[in-house]
């Protein structure tokens, strides 16, 4: 049985630590991680109260043990960019296939005010996921890397 928490501020992590978060973010999201410095750099905005910036993180636990986590953020851009970026979901691979990142996926659906935005990667199999769930493709995202 999967039950999840929302947690809206750093003060709120009772049985975890952000570095904890960070680790199990950084080990779950397997070749689709980021850093630890800019996950909790992510961690850090969610938490923030500073003028458009927030969110909050989910927390799934399966049968009491930490199963899968899901960051938030507020983009402060709803007129124009979807007010919620899904910025991070992993599920504890030892965990997948029991429907854990679909529950944490409709979770995050029901709870936010407004559209949410995403970025998955195309070999990523939550894509799938993310399509069943009704994310639509609407622009193929384009970055240009300044050479240091």
């Amino acid at each position: 049985m999967l039950s999840i928490k929302q947690i809206n501020s750093e003060n709120e992590l009772k049985n975890l630590t952000k570095q904890e978060i960070i680790d199990f973010l950084h080990t779950h999201l397997d070749k689709f991680r980021d850093d630890k410095v800019a996950i909790g750099k992510c961690l850090d905005y969610a938490f923030s109260e500073g003028a458009g910036k927030g969110g909050f993180l989910l927390i799934g636990y399966y049968n009491g043990k930490l199963a899968g986590v899901v960051v938030m953020n507020k983009t402060g851009m709803e007129s124009y960019i979807p007010e919620n970026f899904l910025v991070y979901i992993a599920v504890d691979a030892s965990l997948r296939g029991k429907g854990i990142g679909r529950q944490l996926m409709q979770e995050i659906i029901n709870r936010v005010d407004g559209d949410i935005k995403l970025h998955v990667e195309y070999d990523n199999p939550a894509k799938r996921l993310y399509e069943r769930l009704g994310f639509t493709t609407k622009y193929a995202e384009m970055r240009y890397t300044k050479k240091k």
